[in-house]
Protein backbone atom coordinates (compact mmCIF):
# COMPACT_ATOMS: atom_id res chain seq x y z
CA UNK A 1 0.00 0.00 0.00
CA UNK A 2 1.61 3.71 -0.75
CA UNK A 3 2.64 6.05 2.20
CA UNK A 4 2.29 8.35 -0.27
CA UNK A 5 0.27 11.26 2.08
CA UNK A 6 -3.27 12.90 0.93
CA UNK A 7 -1.64 16.85 1.14
CA UNK A 8 1.33 15.46 -1.95
CA UNK A 9 -1.35 13.36 -4.22
CA UNK A 10 -2.29 16.77 -5.92
CA UNK A 11 1.34 18.26 -5.92
CA UNK A 12 3.07 17.73 -9.90
CA UNK A 13 5.35 14.58 -10.19
CA UNK A 14 7.94 16.98 -11.62
CA UNK A 15 9.45 20.45 -12.23
CA UNK A 16 7.89 22.15 -14.03
CA UNK A 17 5.12 19.93 -14.90
CA UNK A 18 1.22 21.10 -14.47
CA UNK A 19 -0.51 21.11 -11.75
CA UNK A 20 -2.85 17.96 -11.32
CA UNK A 21 -6.47 18.11 -11.50
CA UNK A 22 -8.59 17.92 -8.65
CA UNK A 23 -11.99 16.79 -10.54
CA UNK A 24 -11.97 15.31 -13.37
CA UNK A 25 -14.46 16.77 -16.38
CA UNK A 26 -17.62 15.16 -17.19
CA UNK A 27 -18.59 16.44 -20.32
CA UNK A 28 -20.46 14.11 -22.51
CA UNK A 29 -18.52 11.32 -23.59
CA UNK A 30 -21.36 8.54 -25.27
CA UNK A 31 -19.30 7.12 -27.54
CA UNK A 32 -15.71 7.14 -27.85
CA UNK A 33 -15.38 6.39 -31.76
CA UNK A 34 -12.11 4.59 -32.40
CA UNK A 35 -10.21 5.17 -35.92
CA UNK A 36 -7.21 3.56 -37.31
CA UNK A 37 -4.59 5.96 -37.57
CA UNK A 38 -2.31 4.43 -39.62
CA UNK A 39 -5.44 4.65 -42.53
CA UNK A 40 -4.86 7.92 -45.06
CA UNK A 41 -8.51 7.78 -46.07
CA UNK A 42 -9.67 7.41 -42.74
CA UNK A 43 -7.71 10.06 -41.51
CA UNK A 44 -9.19 12.48 -43.53
CA UNK A 45 -12.42 11.36 -41.95
CA UNK A 46 -11.35 13.15 -39.11
CA UNK A 47 -12.38 16.93 -39.38
CA UNK A 48 -16.00 15.79 -40.43
CA UNK A 49 -16.18 13.02 -38.00
CA UNK A 50 -15.46 15.08 -35.08
CA UNK A 51 -18.44 17.28 -35.34
CA UNK A 52 -20.74 13.63 -35.22
CA UNK A 53 -19.12 11.92 -31.98
CA UNK A 54 -18.34 13.22 -28.22
CA UNK A 55 -14.68 11.92 -28.25
CA UNK A 56 -12.39 10.92 -31.02
CA UNK A 57 -9.53 8.12 -30.61
CA UNK A 58 -6.37 7.59 -32.77
CA UNK A 59 -5.67 4.17 -32.16
CA UNK A 60 -2.61 3.19 -32.14
CA UNK A 61 -2.62 -0.51 -30.50
CA UNK A 62 -4.80 -3.88 -31.13
CA UNK A 63 -6.46 -3.34 -35.22
CA UNK A 64 -2.59 -1.85 -35.99
CA UNK A 65 -0.71 -4.33 -38.01
CA UNK A 66 3.13 -4.46 -36.71
CA UNK A 67 4.52 -3.01 -39.89
CA UNK A 68 2.27 0.62 -39.65
CA UNK A 69 2.80 0.92 -36.15
CA UNK A 70 5.53 3.96 -36.98
CA UNK A 71 2.98 5.05 -39.77
CA UNK A 72 -0.10 5.26 -36.90
CA UNK A 73 1.78 7.18 -34.72
CA UNK A 74 2.79 9.60 -37.67
CA UNK A 75 -0.51 9.69 -38.41
CA UNK A 76 -1.55 10.58 -34.81
CA UNK A 77 0.95 13.05 -34.85
CA UNK A 78 -0.55 14.70 -37.95
CA UNK A 79 -3.89 14.81 -36.92
CA UNK A 80 -3.11 16.49 -33.98
CA UNK A 81 -1.32 19.11 -35.40
CA UNK A 82 -4.01 19.75 -38.18
CA UNK A 83 -7.20 19.05 -37.04
CA UNK A 84 -9.48 21.64 -35.33
CA UNK A 85 -11.82 19.56 -32.92
CA UNK A 86 -13.47 22.15 -30.77
CA UNK A 87 -15.66 20.81 -28.55
CA UNK A 88 -14.85 17.03 -29.90
CA UNK A 89 -12.56 15.43 -27.12
CA UNK A 90 -9.51 14.09 -28.76
CA UNK A 91 -7.83 10.77 -27.26
CA UNK A 92 -5.36 8.23 -28.32
CA UNK A 93 -5.12 4.60 -27.46
CA UNK A 94 -1.48 3.87 -27.46
CA UNK A 95 0.67 0.25 -27.73
CA UNK A 96 0.55 -1.67 -24.35
CA UNK A 97 3.58 -0.56 -21.48
CA UNK A 98 5.08 -3.97 -22.24
CA UNK A 99 5.55 -3.45 -26.01
CA UNK A 100 8.56 -2.22 -28.53
CA UNK A 101 5.79 0.78 -29.33
CA UNK A 102 4.68 1.68 -26.07
CA UNK A 103 7.13 4.34 -24.98
CA UNK A 104 7.80 5.94 -28.06
CA UNK A 105 4.19 6.27 -28.18
CA UNK A 106 3.70 7.74 -24.56
CA UNK A 107 7.00 10.54 -25.65
CA UNK A 108 5.84 11.54 -29.11
CA UNK A 109 2.11 12.10 -28.28
CA UNK A 110 3.05 14.57 -25.33
CA UNK A 111 5.86 16.57 -26.37
CA UNK A 112 4.39 16.69 -30.34
CA UNK A 113 0.84 16.70 -29.85
CA UNK A 114 0.11 16.86 -26.58
CA UNK A 115 -2.02 20.66 -26.07
CA UNK A 116 -4.48 18.87 -28.78
CA UNK A 117 -4.84 15.75 -26.14
CA UNK A 118 -7.21 15.44 -24.14
CA UNK A 119 -6.67 11.61 -22.73
CA UNK A 120 -4.46 8.69 -23.44
CA UNK A 121 -5.83 5.20 -23.34
CA UNK A 122 -3.85 2.73 -21.82
CA UNK A 123 -4.24 -0.75 -22.86
CA UNK A 124 -3.59 -4.03 -20.83
CA UNK A 125 -3.30 -2.41 -17.04
CA UNK A 126 -2.73 -5.10 -14.39
CA UNK A 127 -2.00 -2.71 -11.19
CA UNK A 128 -1.60 0.48 -9.77
CA UNK A 129 2.19 0.08 -10.76
CA UNK A 130 1.22 0.52 -14.48
CA UNK A 131 -0.33 4.27 -13.51
CA UNK A 132 1.98 5.29 -11.48
CA UNK A 133 4.92 4.47 -14.00
CA UNK A 134 2.85 6.15 -16.44
CA UNK A 135 1.82 9.31 -13.94
CA UNK A 136 5.67 9.80 -13.58
CA UNK A 137 6.77 9.80 -17.04
CA UNK A 138 3.96 12.40 -18.07
CA UNK A 139 5.07 14.55 -15.90
CA UNK A 140 8.36 14.65 -16.75
CA UNK A 141 7.32 14.63 -20.58
CA UNK A 142 4.55 17.51 -19.59
CA UNK A 143 7.48 19.90 -18.13
CA UNK A 144 9.41 19.28 -21.60
CA UNK A 145 6.74 20.33 -23.55
CA UNK A 146 5.99 23.40 -21.51
CA UNK A 147 2.21 21.93 -21.44
CA UNK A 148 -0.17 24.39 -18.76
CA UNK A 149 -2.69 21.33 -18.33
CA UNK A 150 -2.51 17.52 -17.77
CA UNK A 151 -3.24 14.81 -20.10
CA UNK A 152 -5.60 12.15 -18.50
CA UNK A 153 -5.04 8.86 -18.04
CA UNK A 154 -7.92 5.93 -18.95
CA UNK A 155 -7.04 2.58 -18.13
CA UNK A 156 -8.54 -0.59 -20.07
CA UNK A 157 -9.23 -4.22 -18.07
CA UNK A 158 -8.28 -6.76 -20.19
CA UNK A 159 -6.71 -9.27 -17.67
CA UNK A 160 -8.01 -11.31 -14.52
CA UNK A 161 -5.36 -8.98 -12.52
CA UNK A 162 -6.62 -6.18 -13.90
CA UNK A 163 -10.28 -6.39 -12.35
CA UNK A 164 -8.90 -7.55 -8.98
CA UNK A 165 -6.88 -4.51 -9.03
CA UNK A 166 -9.88 -2.60 -10.09
CA UNK A 167 -10.02 -0.28 -6.98
CA UNK A 168 -6.36 0.04 -6.67
CA UNK A 169 -5.65 1.31 -10.62
CA UNK A 170 -8.91 3.85 -10.22
CA UNK A 171 -7.34 5.58 -7.20
CA UNK A 172 -3.21 5.05 -8.62
CA UNK A 173 -3.07 8.68 -9.71
CA UNK A 174 -4.92 12.21 -9.76
CA UNK A 175 -5.19 12.09 -13.85
CA UNK A 176 -7.15 8.53 -14.01
CA UNK A 177 -9.92 9.74 -16.20
CA UNK A 178 -11.84 6.45 -16.66
CA UNK A 179 -11.81 2.84 -17.16
CA UNK A 180 -13.15 0.85 -20.19
CA UNK A 181 -14.47 -2.76 -19.93
CA UNK A 182 -12.02 -4.70 -22.95
CA UNK A 183 -14.15 -7.96 -23.17
CA UNK A 184 -12.35 -9.91 -25.78
CA UNK A 185 -8.65 -10.14 -24.08
CA UNK A 186 -10.33 -10.56 -20.74
CA UNK A 187 -12.38 -13.34 -21.97
CA UNK A 188 -8.72 -14.65 -23.37
CA UNK A 189 -7.02 -14.30 -19.93
CA UNK A 190 -9.82 -15.79 -17.68
CA UNK A 191 -9.92 -18.82 -20.23
CA UNK A 192 -13.26 -17.95 -21.26
CA UNK A 193 -14.77 -20.46 -23.66
CA UNK A 194 -16.12 -17.54 -25.80
CA UNK A 195 -14.87 -15.98 -29.47
CA UNK A 196 -17.12 -13.40 -29.46
CA UNK A 197 -16.28 -9.73 -28.71
CA UNK A 198 -18.90 -8.58 -26.26
CA UNK A 199 -21.95 -9.54 -26.16
CA UNK A 200 -23.54 -12.70 -24.32
CA UNK A 201 -23.46 -16.03 -25.78
CA UNK A 202 -26.06 -19.08 -26.17
CA UNK A 203 -24.94 -21.10 -24.07
CA UNK A 204 -24.74 -19.07 -20.80
CA UNK A 205 -28.46 -19.61 -20.33
CA UNK A 206 -30.76 -20.14 -17.33
CA UNK A 207 -33.51 -22.50 -17.77
CA UNK A 208 -37.25 -23.08 -16.05
CA UNK A 209 -38.25 -25.51 -13.68
CA UNK A 210 -39.41 -28.81 -15.34
CA UNK A 211 -43.27 -28.71 -15.92
CA UNK A 212 -44.99 -30.84 -12.97
CA UNK A 213 -47.46 -32.28 -14.94
CA UNK A 214 -45.27 -32.68 -17.86
CA UNK A 215 -41.64 -33.50 -17.38
CA UNK A 216 -41.22 -34.10 -21.17
CA UNK A 217 -42.61 -30.43 -21.92
CA UNK A 218 -40.08 -27.84 -23.29
CA UNK A 219 -38.19 -25.77 -21.04
CA UNK A 220 -37.45 -21.89 -21.99
CA UNK A 221 -34.19 -20.66 -21.16
CA UNK A 222 -33.05 -17.06 -20.61
CA UNK A 223 -29.64 -16.19 -22.46
CA UNK A 224 -27.62 -14.43 -19.33
CA UNK A 225 -24.83 -11.38 -19.84
CA UNK A 226 -21.29 -12.81 -19.49
CA UNK A 227 -20.22 -9.12 -18.16
CA UNK A 228 -22.65 -8.26 -15.51
CA UNK A 229 -20.53 -8.65 -13.15
CA UNK A 230 -17.16 -7.07 -14.10
CA UNK A 231 -19.14 -4.24 -15.47
CA UNK A 232 -20.62 -3.56 -12.00
CA UNK A 233 -17.43 -4.05 -10.30
CA UNK A 234 -16.05 -1.44 -12.11
CA UNK A 235 -18.57 0.94 -12.41
CA UNK A 236 -18.65 0.76 -8.28
CA UNK A 237 -14.67 1.72 -8.18
CA UNK A 238 -14.67 4.53 -11.11
CA UNK A 239 -17.73 5.95 -9.08
CA UNK A 240 -15.83 5.71 -5.50
CA UNK A 241 -12.89 6.94 -6.85
CA UNK A 242 -15.23 10.09 -9.19
CA UNK A 243 -13.98 8.54 -12.49
CA UNK A 244 -15.97 7.31 -15.38
CA UNK A 245 -17.24 3.76 -16.36
CA UNK A 246 -16.84 2.62 -19.68
CA UNK A 247 -18.25 -0.22 -21.85
CA UNK A 248 -15.96 -1.02 -24.43
CA UNK A 249 -16.40 -2.64 -28.27
CA UNK A 250 -19.27 -4.69 -29.43
CA UNK A 251 -17.61 -6.71 -32.13
CA UNK A 252 -20.35 -7.56 -34.40
CA UNK A 253 -20.61 -4.79 -36.47
CA UNK A 254 -23.73 -6.40 -38.40
CA UNK A 255 -26.13 -6.75 -34.72
CA UNK A 256 -27.11 -3.54 -34.27
CA UNK A 257 -29.51 -4.97 -31.93
CA UNK A 258 -27.41 -6.87 -29.65
CA UNK A 259 -25.07 -4.05 -29.84
CA UNK A 260 -27.92 -1.80 -28.17
CA UNK A 261 -28.95 -4.53 -25.95
CA UNK A 262 -25.23 -4.53 -24.59
CA UNK A 263 -25.30 -1.12 -24.34
CA UNK A 264 -28.08 -0.13 -22.49
CA UNK A 265 -27.35 -3.22 -19.83
CA UNK A 266 -23.78 -1.05 -19.39
CA UNK A 267 -25.89 2.23 -19.20
CA UNK A 268 -28.32 1.09 -16.61
CA UNK A 269 -25.29 -0.10 -14.67
CA UNK A 270 -24.07 3.18 -14.70
CA UNK A 271 -21.59 3.26 -17.89
CA UNK A 272 -21.68 6.68 -19.28
CA UNK A 273 -20.79 5.69 -22.59
CA UNK A 274 -19.18 2.71 -24.94
CA UNK A 275 -16.29 2.36 -27.52
CA UNK A 276 -18.14 2.65 -31.34
CA UNK A 277 -15.97 0.59 -33.78
CA UNK A 278 -17.65 1.69 -37.30
CA UNK A 279 -20.11 4.92 -37.95
CA UNK A 280 -23.17 2.04 -37.32
CA UNK A 281 -22.83 2.28 -33.98
CA UNK A 282 -21.95 6.05 -33.45
CA UNK A 283 -25.82 6.48 -33.91
CA UNK A 284 -26.14 3.66 -30.88
CA UNK A 285 -24.28 4.68 -28.68
CA UNK A 286 -25.86 8.39 -28.98
CA UNK A 287 -29.35 6.33 -28.71
CA UNK A 288 -28.64 4.51 -25.70
CA UNK A 289 -26.37 6.82 -23.47
CA UNK A 290 -29.11 9.66 -24.02
CA UNK A 291 -31.72 9.58 -21.10
CA UNK A 292 -35.33 9.23 -22.91
CA UNK A 293 -37.20 12.20 -22.82
CA UNK A 294 -39.80 10.38 -21.51
CA UNK A 295 -37.57 9.39 -18.66
CA UNK A 296 -36.49 12.97 -18.00
CA UNK A 297 -39.91 14.28 -18.10
CA UNK A 298 -40.81 11.96 -15.50
CA UNK A 299 -37.70 12.83 -13.22
CA UNK A 300 -38.31 16.34 -13.37
CA UNK A 301 -41.82 16.17 -12.88
CA UNK A 302 -40.51 14.01 -9.55
CA UNK A 303 -38.57 16.28 -8.23
CA UNK A 304 -40.87 19.06 -9.31
CA UNK A 305 -43.12 17.26 -6.78
CA UNK A 306 -40.64 16.62 -3.66
CA UNK A 307 -40.39 20.25 -3.49
CA UNK A 308 -37.62 20.27 -1.02
CA UNK A 309 -36.29 16.78 -1.64
CA UNK A 310 -37.18 15.36 1.64
CA UNK A 311 -40.23 13.22 3.18
CA UNK A 312 -42.52 11.37 1.07
CA UNK A 313 -45.19 11.37 -1.26
CA UNK A 314 -47.42 8.97 -3.31
CA UNK A 315 -46.99 10.02 -7.50
CA UNK A 316 -49.17 7.86 -9.86
CA UNK A 317 -49.50 5.36 -7.42
CA UNK A 318 -46.25 5.25 -6.25
CA UNK A 319 -44.07 6.49 -3.07
CA UNK A 320 -41.25 8.78 -4.16
CA UNK A 321 -38.79 9.74 -1.37
CA UNK A 322 -35.51 11.44 -1.26
CA UNK A 323 -33.74 8.12 -2.86
CA UNK A 324 -36.23 8.84 -5.75
CA UNK A 325 -35.15 12.35 -6.16
CA UNK A 326 -31.03 11.80 -5.99
CA UNK A 327 -31.59 8.87 -9.17
CA UNK A 328 -34.13 11.57 -11.08
CA UNK A 329 -31.39 13.91 -10.49
CA UNK A 330 -28.82 11.69 -11.88
CA UNK A 331 -31.13 11.02 -14.73
CA UNK A 332 -31.99 15.29 -15.30
CA UNK A 333 -28.56 16.25 -14.97
CA UNK A 334 -27.41 14.27 -17.58
CA UNK A 335 -29.61 15.27 -19.91
CA UNK A 336 -28.90 18.60 -19.24
CA UNK A 337 -25.13 18.15 -20.08
CA UNK A 338 -25.85 16.72 -22.97
CA UNK A 339 -28.76 19.17 -24.38
CA UNK A 340 -25.79 22.07 -24.00
CA UNK A 341 -23.69 20.27 -26.74
CA UNK A 342 -26.55 18.85 -28.73
CA UNK A 343 -29.10 21.84 -29.71
CA UNK A 344 -31.38 18.47 -31.02
CA UNK A 345 -31.47 16.96 -27.82
CA UNK A 346 -32.54 20.05 -26.15
CA UNK A 347 -35.47 20.79 -28.03
CA UNK A 348 -36.40 17.09 -27.41
CA UNK A 349 -35.77 17.68 -23.78
CA UNK A 350 -37.93 20.56 -23.78
CA UNK A 351 -34.94 22.74 -22.25
CA UNK A 352 -35.39 25.37 -25.19
CA UNK A 353 -38.90 26.19 -24.03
Amino acid sequence: MSTKSPKDFFKPLAVGAPAPVTEIPMGPSRMIHFFPAHNAKMRSKVPDMATKVDVLLANLEDGVPADDKEAARAGLLDVGRSVDFGTTQFWTRVNSLDSPWGLDDLVASVTEIGAALDVIMIPKVEGPEDIHYVDRLLAQLEAKAGLTTPILIHAILETARGVANVEAICGASPRMQGLSLGPADLAANRRMKTTRVGGGHPDYVVRDDPNPDDESAPRATYQQDLWHYTIARMVDACVMHGILPYYGPFGDISDGEACEDQFRNAYLLGCVGAWSLHPAQIDIAKRVFSPHPDAVAQAQRVIDAMGDGTGAIMLDGKMEDDASVKQCRVVVELARSLAARDPELAGAYGFNA
